[in-house]
């Protein structure tokens, strides 16, 4: 009976996806070459996170071949004011950012309004006279000037060297006000942030490091100057309009502020809202009128929805396409999602492309997935996959910070791929 009650539920979270936009049609997983009786293992496992208490809710999406064989929307938006999670929930996506900004960075050099290989000082010239702070190993450091200038392509690979202000000369980057992520609470717009940067020591030298740190913030504002718009209005007209990402904002407007998710964090007896205040451990001033809502964060301030960022990855899985709208060609998106690092130290088994890591050897890396595979996630425990040999895109969304270890990501991964038969 129990079979039969799984095999039940999962049909009904399959169909009630119907409430999705209508251009994801919605079909049996048989059609897909899914089985329904072993996604019925995800369904039982990915639930047992909330019946648990290790998550307040969480939203989960997986498209094959463009249609929706899984969807589920478990637990709570908001636990403490009884507001269930829904399909159309709106999750503060962080470092989900860093794609979509990378694809507008794309845009511009396929128009020839920029080039990637250009050293960035061509469009912000106060990068041009660089000083890298090297550790000497006593818990100091020197500073000696860079040997090669920064280029755009280091920044999409994040080997640009310049990390999230916690490096060698973390002093310097504090006393500057400029660490972490977190940009909403910023009066100054995303431009003068990055320009104030060039003057601090970055982590290591161009070209030799991978660093993860505001390399897509600093492509935020090469595209404000590449185009002559303001980072919102350009991912607007140029990305988020063509494909239908309407949830998709920095600064969420009023009228969608009760769709937003509460963050949570591990307490004693589950999971507790984290407090309002300022900073990266916050609620955070997403809404439009609650902050100074001038500061376009490209590497970490983007809120969407489960379905509009599945729009976007779908339309790298087509070649740059959806719907009859072409943000890329074919050739960018190839570029886009192969390793660029070469000899550069990454993740076992993976590499990174221009705004995504991308697997190498799937042995290496040792779970399930493919060759190809590209991938990211946000500081806030959302996480995202797009599967080019199998035809798959799956995201997941939720939002708690920090995660102690949470080991959700890999029952995701597993759940998807042992229901794939076909």
């Amino acid at each position: 009976m129990n079979r039969f009650r799984y095999l039940a539920t999962v049909a009904a979270l399959t169909f009630a996806a119907a409430g999705l936009a209508a251009e994801f049609e919605v079909i049996p997983p048989e059609q897909a070459g899914l089985s329904s009786e072993r996604l019925a293992y995800l369904d039982r496992s990915l639930a047992s996170y909330v019946d648990e208490g290790y998550l307040a809710g969480q939203v989960t999406l997986v498209l094959r071949d463009g249609q929706v064989v899984y969807s589920s929307a478990k637990g709570w938006r908001d636990k403490e004011a009884g507001e269930g999670m829904t399909m159309d929930t709106i999750f503060r996506i962080a470092s989900q950012t860093k794609a979509i900004v990378s694809t507008g960075i794309m845009i511009l050099h396929e128009r020839g309004a920029l080039n990637i290989t250009d050293p960035l000082s061509r469009y912000l010239p106060e990068w041009k006279e660089l000083q890298v702070a090297v550790a000497d190993g006593e818990g100091g450091y020197t500073l000696e000037p860079a040997k090669q200038p920064i280029t755009l392509r280091q920044l999409l690979t994040h080997t640009s060297g310049i990390g999230y202000g916690y490096g060698p000369a973390q002093a310097l980057w504090e006393q500057a006000g400029i660490q972490g992520w977190y940009f909403a609470d910023r009066e100054e717009p995303i431009a003068e942030t990055v320009a104030r940067m060039a003057a601090l020591p970055i982590d290591a030298r161009p070209g030799e490091q991978w660093v993860y740190g505001y390399s897509s913030d600093i492509l935020g504002a090469v595209i404000e100057k590449a185009s002559g718009t303001d980072l919102a209005s350009f991912l607007r007209q140029e990305i988020l309009v063509p494909l239908d990402m309407r949830d998709t904002h920095f600064y969420l407007p009023r009228d969608k502020a009760g769709r937003l998710a509460v963050v949570y964090q591990p307490g004693a007896d589950g999971v507790e809202p984290i407090p309002e205040m300022v900073g990266m451990q916050a609620q955070g001033q997403y809404v439009v009128g609650d902050g100074p809502n001038v500061s376009f964060s490209g590497g970490a301030g983007l809120l969407s929805t489960a379905r509009d960022y599945a729009r976007f990855l779908q339309m790298f899985l087509n070649g740059g396409e959806l719907d009859g709208q072409r943000i890329l060609s074919p050739k960018a998106v190839e570029l886009m999602t192969v390793d660029h690092l070469g000899d550069i130290p990454f993740q076992a088994g993976s590499g990174f492309g221009l705004g995504f890591s991308v697997v190498t050897n799937l042995g290496e890396r040792g779970v399930m997935g493919s060759v190809g595979e590209f991938r990211w996630g946000g500081a806030y425990h959302t996480d995202y996959w797009v599967d080019p040999e199998e035809r798959l895109v799956v995201v997941y969304m939720t939002q708690l910070r920090p995660t102690n270890g949470l080991d959700d990501y890999g029952r995701l991964r597993s759940g998807i791929y042992q229901a794939i038969v076909d």
